[in-house]
C-alpha cells in the first residue's frame, strides 16, 4: 500500500553557514548532528539521491521539514529573509518531483509580525503545513504574539507541527550537565531533553487556551507524541487549573496527530492506541536521522490488526491532514 512520510528533513548550505556564525551563546549544540556521518549531504540534497532513497524504503512522498534548529535562533530580519529564501527552494523541489515531494513551511518565528503572513504565502506556493519549535529566543510558543499564527493555520486548514529542540541554556546547565560533553548533549536532546521540549510546548499551548480559542486547529507531535499520551493522567489535572473546556486526553483524541519519527516499536504502538485512534497515528522515519529499511517498515505496518488501520497509518491519514 502507498507510503507517505511526514517528518523528512532537509538544509541547505547557506542555512548552515549562517547558524554557525552566530555567537557561541546563540550558537544550538544539536546542529552538530546535522554533519554526523553523511547526514549534511544527505539533508542538502533534494533531488536525484533522496528519491532514490526513498525508492530503497519503499516510500512513494516524503513530506520535507527544515532540520533543526531551522532560522530561530538568527536576528528577526535574517529569519524572514531566510524564511522566504527556504519556502521557494522547497516549493521548487516539489514542482520538480510533484508526485514524490511535498514541503512543510519554515517560518521566521524570531519577527512574530510576520509570521502569520509567511505561512500565507508559503501556502500560496503549495506548501500543506509548518513546522515550528517550541520556543524561539525565550519567547515560548504559547506566547500572545504568535496566536495569529494558530488562527491562520486553523483557517487555512494548516497543520502545525512542533518539532523538539535543545532546552534552553540554564536550563542545560542545571539539569542536563556535569556527566561530559558528549553524554551531556545526548541527554539534553535524543534521550531526554529534546521531548520534554517539545511535550512542554504543546501542553503550554493547551492551557494558554489555545486550541479553544482556535478548535479547528491541528497539531502534528512527533516520537509517538513526546511521552504526552502516556501522561495523561497526570496532565488531565490541567483542565482544572487553567479552566479548560477539556482534558488534554480530550485534546489528544481531537486536535493531535502523532507520528512515529522512526521509532517503529510495537510496544509504543500499542500504548499509543490506548490513548487515541488508528486515525491520528502518521508514519515518518525523522530522515536522515533514522533510516528504517523497507523489510522494518513492512515487519511494523502488520502490527496493525485490520487492514483500514494499515491504510491509514501509511498514507490515509496524511493524506486527509496534508490535503494530498
Amino acid at each position: 500500500m502507498p507510503l507517505i512520510a511526514i517528518e523528512e528533513h532537509w538544509t541547505t548550505p547557506e542555512l548552515t553557514a549562517a547558524l554557525k556564525a552566530l555567537p557561541a551563546g546563540r550558537r544550538d549544540a544539536s546542529l552538530a548532528f546535522n554533519e554526523m556521518h553523511d547526514n549534511l549531504d544527505r539533508l542538502e540534497d533534494l533531488s536525484d539521491g533522496r528519491i532514490a532513497t526513498m525508492d530503497e524504503q519503499g516510500i512513494d512522498i516524503s513530506i520535507l521539514g527544515l532540520a533543526p534548529p531551522a532560522t530561530g535562533p538568527l536576528d528577526p530580519a535574517d529569519a524572514l529573509s531566510f524564511s522566504r529564501v527556504l519556502n521557494d527552494t522547497a516549493a521548487e523541489a516539489v514542482s520538480r518531483h510533484p508526485t514524490r515531494l511535498r514541503a512543510l513551511a519554515t517560518l521566521p518565528m524570531a519577527e512574530p509580525a510576520a509570521v502569520a503572513g509567511e505561512l500565507e504565502r508559503a501556502a500560496g506556493l503549495g506548501l500543506v503545513g509548518a513546522m515550528v519549535y517550541g520556543r524561539t529566543g525565550d519567547v515560548p510558543l504559547d506566547d500572545p504574539c504568535y496566536d495569529d499564527l494558530f488562527a491562520t493555520a486553523a483557517a487555512l486548514g494548516q497543520p502545525v507541527f512542533i518539532h523538539p529542540q535543545i532546552p534552553p541554556p540554564a536550563v542545560r546547565d542545571a539539569s542536563y550537565s556535569g556527566l561530559g560533553e558528549l553524554p551531556d548533549l545526548a541527554l539534553a536532546t535524543f534521550g531526554w531533553g529534546w521531548h520534554l521540549e517539545a511535550a512542554l510546548a504543546a501542553l503550554r499551548l493547551v492551557a494558554r487556551g489555545t486550541l479553544d480559542r482556535h478548535p479547528d486547529l491541528r497539531i502534528v507531535l512527533g516520537h509517538w507524541g513526546e511521552l504526552l499520551p502516556f501522561w495523561s493522567e497526570r496532565t488531565n489535572s490541567l483542565a482544572r487549573a487553567a479552566k479548560l473546556e477539556r482534558t488534554l486526553s480530550e485534546y489528544i483524541r481531537s486536535n493531535f496527530f502523532i507520528t512515529a519519527s522512526g521509532m517503529l516499536s510495537p510496544a509504543l504502538l500499542r500504548q499509543t492506541l490506548e490513548v487515541t485512534t488508528p486515525d491520528r497515528l502518521l508514519f515518518s522515519t525523522d530522515y536522515p536521522f533514522q533510516r528504517p529499511t523497507r523489510a522494518e517498515i513492512a515487519d511494523f505496518v502488520r502490527e496493525f490488526e485490520r487492514d483500514a488501520d494499515r491504510e491509514a497509518f501509511t498514507s490515509g491519514n496524511a493524506r486527509r491532514l496534508f490535503g494530498l
